[in-house]
């Protein structure tokens, strides 16, 4: 009969090199995780300049035809210019919020982690918190916000005084 040393020894070692696997296991799942996310990132932006190029095409089709006479269906992800917006009431729910949340943010700025969680994303994600500065750059493009400082967004000056920055606000 084996002593009790060596059986316990036999365990440990046993149990040692299901930690090693497992280890090994989660390297492996990590690294997928992280591929994983970066093709949801890629991919994210990919559909996102589709969707503004397509209502890009659209709003100037509309310029040379006229108005469409049906209705758009489905929440707008276009981002429009400021100058061709009435106000923030023009922009998505998503958009409308973030524009609240630099407002609330004031002269600090809005970070790119912070609009994660305004759009209800989780910020702890990279690929997440990277769609969050996608949008925030986005709307400095288009003149709603502006990049004070590297990675900060600001409401754009004639912004600050405009009442419409409320979600859902009009103007």
């Amino acid at each position: 009969m084996p002593s009790m040393r060596a059986v316990l020894e036999t365990r440990r070692k046993t149990a040692a090199v299901r930690v090693e696997e497992l280890e090994a296991e989660l390297e492996r799942v990590r690294a997928d995780l992280v591929e994983a996310e970066e093709v949801l990132r890629l991919r994210t932006i990919g559909l996102e300049q589709y969707l503004e190029a397509l209502a890009e095409e659209e709003q100037s089709a509309e310029t040379i035809v006229g108005p469409s006479p049906r209705k758009l269906v489905g929440p707008r992800r276009a981002v429009p210019h400021r100058e061709n917006a009435a106000g923030v009431a023009d922009l998505s729910v998503d958009y409308q919020a973030v524009m609240a949340a630099a407002a609330e943010a004031g002269n600090d700025g809005l970070g790119a982690r912070r609009a994660a969680v305004v759009l209800g994303w989780d910020s702890a994600s990279a690929s997440r918190v990277e769609g969050a500065r996608a949008r925030l750059k986005r709307l400095v493009e288009r003149g709603w916000l502006v990049e004070t400082k590297p990675g900060r967004f600001t409401l754009a000056t004639e912004q600050r005084t405009d009442e419409a920055v409320r979600p859902g606000g009009g103007s």
